[in-house]
């Protein structure tokens, strides 16, 4: 079956036909695979409906020509040439649209990457990726063009099968991605001293510790009022907003593996202690609550 082919190509997914015309009948699927990240070119020759929840790594789907009406969270990104729509990982994606003319390209990047990636060039523990990215402006476009680019090479290039090559590509890509799409342009990038650096890898090295700004200032071996100044700075969110980033993305990701504990529980591993506080929290971030992101695993 054709949607089996574009499952393994691209992301798992339920297909619905939204014309009499069945898409098996002209699917159009080719798939560039670079490490952790891969491009895929789809195009299904009918109108579809197609829902996926993105296991482990975000879609960034790119129409060609056509239309593309997607829902996440209940926000609608309607995406046609020149605008890429995001969509993240482990979160229900309804593409309620993808009209018959519409070939997307659609660059897969492994969750743990984009996370990784994200913390190296601007410092954030998770940084919030938007939902849609204008190929207009000349980052972006560069990207794309890149993109593009390594897609064209054969299925069979001994350099995109050797995992030295295969790797820092794939990480290149990211960052071009990260640079062209996280807010703030000015701030990704620059350098973070160390007294950044030491705070964040303290914070992701014990979550659930109780830290106050004293101890956080400790670390840093500064003052607390030169620490709040060095955030600002260079990550633009005070060190206890990086600090619940942290927790709410360690929750979410233990919630959408299928954890068995309870939310309660992993809360409180995570260095959450106030139950309202948190679901409050949980919900402005995701746009669910801690329970709905069970029953979707």
């Amino acid at each position: 079956m054709v949607s089996d082919t574009v499952s393994e190509a691209y992301f798992p997914h339920e297909l619905r036909p939204r014309e009499a015309h069945e898409p098996e009948q002209s699917v159009d699927v080719a798939v560039t695979v670079v490490g952790q990240l891969r491009i895929a070119r789809i195009g299904w020759g009918a109108e579809v409906a197609v829902r996926s929840d993105h296991p482990g790594a975000y879609g960034i789907n790119v129409p060609l020509g056509g239309v593309l009406e997607t829902t996440v969270a209940g926000r609608t990104v309607v995406s046609t040439s020149g605008l890429a729509t995001v969509n993240p990982p482990d979160m229900p994606s309804d593409i309620t649209r993808w009209s018959s003319g519409c070939t997307i390209v659609g660059v897969k990047i492994a969750r743990d990457l984009v996370q990784r990636e994200a913390v190296r060039i601007s410092g954030d523990t998770d940084a919030q990726i938007p939902g849609q990215v204008d190929l207009s402006r000349p980052e972006a476009a560069s990207w794309f063009r890149l993109v593009r680019s390594v897609a064209t090479q054969p299925a069979d290039d001994p350099l995109l099968a050797n995992p030295l090559v295969a790797d820092q590509l794939a990480a290149s890509l990211t960052d071009a991605f990260l640079l062209a799409a996280l807010p703030g342009p000015e701030a990704v990038g620059a350098p973070r001293p160390r007294i950044v650096t030491r705070v964040l890898d303290a914070m992701r090295a014990d979550p659930a510790r109780a830290w106050t700004a004293g101890d956080m200032a400790e670390v840093a071996g500064v003052s607390v009022r030169r620490l709040q100044e060095g955030f600002r700075e260079y990550v633009g969110k005070t060190p206890r907003e990086c600090l619940t980033d942290l927790r709410l993305r360690g929750v979410y990701d233990e919630l959408a593996a299928g954890a068995s504990d309870s939310v309660t529980d992993i809360a409180i591993r995570w260095g959450f202690t106030h139950s309202g506080r948190f679901a409050s929290a949980f919900r402005k971030r995701y746009g669910l609550t801690p329970s709905q992101v069970m029953r979707e695993t």
